[in-house]
């Protein structure tokens, strides 16, 4: 298992850092025997550390039966067909289970292909917003030229070591078009470059920057919500925590697709399922990029099943996959949220695989998932728009200004919308940048 995890494939840092937890390892090795004998009780602490190296179960994990109000625990299934269609292509040219930073950006950038078409939308713009250590750069999904419209705060996936703006541009168009909400979408701090907590803290800043400045890109500040995907989920839920524990910004919902939200990885879907496009030792490599040996697994800003209380945090949609390793966890963490009093929707789709919501463009579940977090969040947001778009047909002209900003969108909107030539044109969605 050792030379598994620091083999050749791997970086001197983490190699570094995977020799200083095997030193952790081994004590709490001597400490777990002593607690067996009666004289020592392992803390959760120790079982989380250790369950990183082992699937033996230990006093002190995460419960690995979790049940879902409304759900059964199911028997593995086979993948469905179209996902396994998408697996042979992307088997073909690129590295499956990734273990190394190079090859995670590789095989990311190889789901592009399965995205689809991007939808024409009315305005995307670049930004530079201030952040903890320098800019942040977002990107501003707008629907249709109105004020006062919901905003959603969104984080892509990616092992907090790839992916960016572009690789979730296809989705969040589509996800705008179907809410008539704005979506942010924020290009945070990646490991290794950045390790924790610089990606949380990105989130968190860029979520306030946007209430406080909502009104500049047309958006309402109490009309809020923030979402994100396997790491960009774990984020999403972190910053739900943070706005709760700092006093703010007020979050109206949160959507949680196949979240990381336990990095001991101690549910009981890391041992039945294997793969197929996230593996245990892979995710091992990827908190190796985004984590050092001093970090506490069960911290809750790295782990938020693990915080003492999820009370008074928003109403959450969670969207799991079947054949995902990680479909206990985000299962357990709805789970967990309802107990605590919060309002939460819990959907896993049938022998889907991580990253399916990236692959619409090929297969249908991806399509339906859009849909069913377009939907809460139409339904989340109070006073929302009740003609929010279903089809990009219905859209309004867009600006085709490079650097027109949304003021002048507005103008360029109430020039058009009398004008029967242009009353069924198709949006441009131009992108520029402030």
């Amino acid at each position: 298992m050792f030379q598994r995890i620091v083999g050749k494939t791997h970086s001197p840092v983490q190699t570094a850092v995977w020799l200083a937890l095997m030193m952790v390892f081994l004590a709490q090795g001597a400490q777990k025997a002593r607690s067996a004998s009666g004289k020592e009780e392992i803390t959760p602490r120790r079982a989380s550390l250790w369950a990183l190296q082992s699937s033996e179960q230990i006093p002190g994990d995460v419960p690995t039966t979790p049940q879902v109000p409304g759900q059964e625990n199911r028997v593995k299934e086979q993948l469905d067909p179209q996902a396994q269609a998408v697996l042979d292509k992307i088997a073909a040219s690129v590295t499956l289970n990734p273990t190394t930073a190079a090859e995670a950006r590789k095989a990311y950038l190889s789901l592009l292909q399965f995205a689809g078409a991007p939808e024409d939308i009315f305005k995307v713009e670049d930004r530079q917003i201030p952040g903890p250590a320098g800019r942040i750069t977002i990107r501003v999904y707008t629907p249709r030229a109105a004020n006062d419209l919901p905003v959603l705060v969104y984080f892509h996936g990616g092992g907090f070591t790839t992916g960016d703006l572009n690789t979730h541009d296809t989705l969040l168009r589509a996800l705008a078009n179907r809410t008539g909400c704005i979506i942010v979408s924020v290009a945070y701090r990646l490991a290794p470059e950045h390790r924790f907590p610089a990606a949380p803290e990105d989130a968190y800043a860029a979520t306030k920057w946007v209430a406080q400045h909502a009104a500049e890109i047309g958006g309402n500040a109490k009309r809020l919500a923030v979402g994100g995907d396997g790491a960009g989920g774990n984020l999403a839920a972190v910053v739900a925590l943070m706005a709760r524990d700092r006093t703010g910004p007020a979050l109206a919902y949160q959507v949680l697709i196949y979240p990381n939200t336990d990095a001991t990885m101690s549910c009981r879907s890391w041992r039945e399922v294997g793969g197929p496009v996230v593996t245990k030792e892979a995710m091992v490599s990827l908190l190796g990029n985004y984590l050092t040996a001093t970090d506490d697994l069960q911290d809750p800003y790295i782990s938020p099943l693990f915080a003492k209380s999820l009370k008074n945090l928003p109403p959450a949609l969670v969207i799991t996959a079947e054949q995902d390793p990680l479909r206990d966890e985000g299962e357990e963490y709805a789970k967990r949220l309802q107990e605590a009093g919060v309002q939460v929707k819990a959907t896993c789709y049938p022998g889907m695989i991580h990253g399916f919501v990236l692959m619409a463009g090929a297969v249908d579940a991806g399509k339906t998932a859009i849909e069913e977090a377009a939907s809460a969040l139409r339904g989340a947001f109070p006073g929302g728009p009740s003609n929010a778009a279903s089809l990009t047909a219905d859209l309004p002209e867009g600006p085709e200004v490079r650097g027109q900003d949304h003021v002048a969108a507005l103008a360029h909107h109430a020039e058009i919308a009398g004008s029967p030539s242009l009353a069924n044109a198709r949006p441009k969605g131009v992108i520029s940048g402030n």
